[in-house]
């Protein structure tokens, strides 16, 4: 993810959420360093020099995942059964929350598939708390746990 979370609610969730799911599978964070002086940058040169940090960040066998606005929009169950798929053909399985303007079109070139966590726009802070409990929802799924009703 582009740059740190501020809001300390938020940031405690998204712990909370990131200490569960390592009871299911290795995961961690990585949070990218947002760009210092990006007023004398367009959005484009923005997302151009965010996007080579995520390239620098990827190993060849990666798959990644963007977490875009225009991706494919799967319900939690659907999201669980698809985690379960890539986890048997994927070696590391990269999910990418790109900065305030997106991805660069080398960054969209790389991935390998892109999901929509809703078609509203969310805050950055926002999304990362949606999308860490959203993963340990299909974590939960997967094993047959209740904490989704259904």
């Amino acid at each position: 993810m582009v740059g740190k979370t501020n809001d300390k609610h938020f940031a405690a969730g998204i712990d909370d959420y990131v200490s569960r799911i390592g009871h299911y599978m290795p995961f961690s964070l990585i949070t990218i360093p947002e760009l210092k002086n990006t007023k004398a940058l367009t959005e484009e040169q923005q997302k151009e020099k965010e996007g080579e940090l995520i390239l620098k960040q990827l190993q060849p066998s990666d798959t990644l995942v963007l977490l875009d606005e225009r991706g494919k929009m799967l319900r939690s169950v659907e999201f669980a059964q698809w985690l379960t798929g890539k986890q048997l053909t994927s070696r590391r399985l990269v999910f990418c929350i790109g900065g305030p303007y997106g991805f660069s079109k080398t960054v969209y070139d790389r991935a390998n598939e892109r999901l929509s966590l809703s078609t509203m726009t969310f805050s950055h802070q926002m999304v990362r708390l949606v999308f860490t409990e959203q993963l340990y929802r299909a974590c939960t799924i997967i094993k047959g746990e209740p904490y989704h009703h259904e």
